[in-house]
């Protein structure tokens, strides 16, 4: 892969880091983890694979941004009327997370670039409180930058190691995953409405 991931280029990075945030074939983890391998073997230089990286990372992200943003926090209104039991979550419920992305949106945007899980996902809330265009690129592209940056420096520092490093990643995120489908069975399982409480 370290080999195919020099043979792409830079612009290749650019391509799977986006896709891997649209639909995500491949982990960034692994991704700019490979990368940096390559960086290690001189078959690739850091500064372009890292700004590659990113660069495909926010376009990426933008994506989603855009999706929630023409979809509207308002729109969701209809849905959490009626599905609000599955969701666990009242109109109530929205309007707290739009009044929290005011405030602490652009923060939390980056914050969860650094995240195992969620990265892409903060991409849809913060489009639907419609964040501005500008506040999200600057958070975005500095959290993934700072991410994109270690990714890489860690397949360079440890060169094949990273291999063991990820299956350690892999049980770990699995591992989450697993807990958060717990809570949110549980959370479904003893969700009541604000009345009924």
């Amino acid at each position: 892969m370290t080999a195919w991931l020099a043979d792409l280029g830079y612009w290749g990075v650019f391509l799977l880091m986006m896709l891997e945030n649209i639909v995500p074939p491949i982990p960034s983890e692994a991704i700019m983890g490979m990368a940096g391998i390559a960086v290690a073997q001189g078959r690739m230089s850091f500064v372009p694979l890292v700004l590659a990286g990113t660069a495909g990372t926010v376009l990426g992200n933008l994506f989603w941004w855009e999706a929630g943003r023409r979809l509207g926090y308002r729109r969701l209104k209809p849905l959490v009327d009626r599905w609000g039991r599955w969701l666990t979550l009242e109109w109530e419920d929205v309007e707290r997370l739009r009044r929290y992305f005011d405030r602490w949106g652009g923060i939390t945007v980056f914050v969860f670039r650094f995240l195992p899980f969620g990265r892409t996902v903060i991409s849809i809330p913060a489009g639907l409180m419609h964040m501005k265009l500008g506040r999200f690129l600057l958070y975005t592209a500095g959290g993934s930058l700072i991410w994109n940056t270690l990714l890489a420096a860690v397949g360079l520092g440890l060169g094949t190691w990273i291999a063991r490093i990820e299956q350690w990643m892999t049980v770990a995120i699995i591992a989450t995953v697993a807990v958060a489908l717990v809570a949110y069975v549980w959370r479904v399982a003893t969700w009541k409405p604000r009345e009924q409480r």
